[in-house]
């Protein structure tokens, strides 16, 4: 039995070479990020009546049969629609050790979209969570809520993060890492069952707070880098006030307050905070690798970007008001590489910023 905590790059690198992590085609050097795996996509995607999850003694493959609508090949390309669920079989497939499960989340690109994306599995009775032992293939289940999106094989949408035993820090641990290696900017943390985060809604320069998704847009290409003017997809938030109104199922993205940073011997995962502050989803894609904002890998503190989503009825978010929280992890031994340290890691030392699919424009 190794040591507990989430593996490292070196331990993934070590089980795709010992089988317990497969893929047709073989997995690639990239896709090896400092304490996850990126996953990619099949050949072919089913589109599906409704979201389902397989159950117990139930395999995806014989569940589609249930729900499919009708299938398509991704070799040439293939739209998602807007509102529309699909299923796609992934490249990887998982042979764990017993003491070894997995976590899955969209990558930060994917979130930023609004493409709430998750994996399912054979026997699963949740989303996104892979239990210890697993043996058998990955699917992708997506479904794009503000924009339609072109698709083809190999992209990477989802992340998955492999660990052994539970490493969560509780509070009186975090509040001694962040004595020793300072974890937020700025006073002092919100440390309840994680480290809280709040909402930036009165900017150091400029009035722009956010952006929020414009309906009946175009298609985006996932290949494409860059390339969209993101007026022709987004409109700009403006406030003097120090806080907004939220609409009812519209999509935003925001930044929170605090600059965070995640030393090299951790990992952190963003889940959302009590219901009670309010009906809203502030993330999609949640996990924070080892060195994210940690000054030797290029960063100095990087502020988390909050994908969210209010329900039910309007909602008034307030300037500094704490809407998540980051619940940190130990690895089980230090990775190799550190978010940006030559990784091309597209969201070091980061403000407010939307996907990669969008040119910057100066506010």
């Amino acid at each position: 039995m190794g040591a507990t905590g989430v593996l490292p790059d070196t331990a993934l690198r070590a089980m795709v070479a010992e089988g317990a992590i497969a893929a047709d085609p073989a997995i690639r050097p990239e896709q090896i990020q400092p304490a996850s795996l990126d996953l990619r996509l099949g050949r072919v995607a089913w589109r599906v009546r409704a979201s389902f999850l397989a159950g117990r003694g139930r395999r995806v493959a014989d569940r589609l049969a249930d729900f499919e609508m009708h299938r398509m090949a991704l070799d040439e390309g293939a739209v998602l629609e807007r509102g529309c669920v699909y299923v796609i079989p992934l490249m990887e497939r998982l042979a764990l050790p017993g003491d070894v499960a997995a976590v899955a989340n969209a990558k930060s690109s994917t979130g930023r979209l609004d493409l709430l994306t998750r994996v399912i599995t054979d026997n699963g009775t949740e989303f996104d969570r892979v239990p210890e032992g697993y043996n058998g293939p990955l699917y992708a289940e997506i479904c794009p809520r503000s924009f339609s999106v072109l698709v083809r094989p190999g992209m990477r949408l989802n992340q998955m993060r492999l660990r052994r035993g539970q490493a969560v820090l509780d509070d009186a641990q975090l509040r001694a890492l962040h004595a020793a290696e300072g974890l937020v900017s700025g006073g002092a943390p919100v440390i309840d069952d994680g480290l809280g985060f709040s909402v930036d809604l009165r900017p150091a320069a400029g009035e722009i707070v956010g952006y929020r998704a414009r309906p009946h847009s175009g298609v985006i290409d996932l290949d494409r880098v860059a390339h969209y003017d993101p007026a022709e997809f987004w409109d700009r938030l403006h406030t003097t006030a120090g806080h907004i109104i939220l609409d009812p199922e519209a999509f935003y993205i925001l930044v929170s307050r605090e600059a965070v940073h995640i030393p090299p011997g951790y990992a952190a995962e963003m889940a959302p905070y009590i219901a009670m502050v309010g009906e809203f989803r502030v993330h999609y894609a949640g996990f924070f690798d080892p060195g994210f904002g940690h000054a030797p890998a290029g960063g100095a503190g990087a502020r988390g970007v909050l994908e969210v989503r209010c329900r039910e009825a309007p909602f008034a978010l307030e300037h500094g008001q704490v809407v998540g929280r980051l619940v940190y992890e130990r690895m089980s031994a230090p990775p190799e590489a550190l978010y940006g340290a030559g990784l091309g890691s597209n969201y070091q030392g980061q403000g407010l910023k939307l996907s990669k699919h969008f040119r910057s424009r100066a506010e």
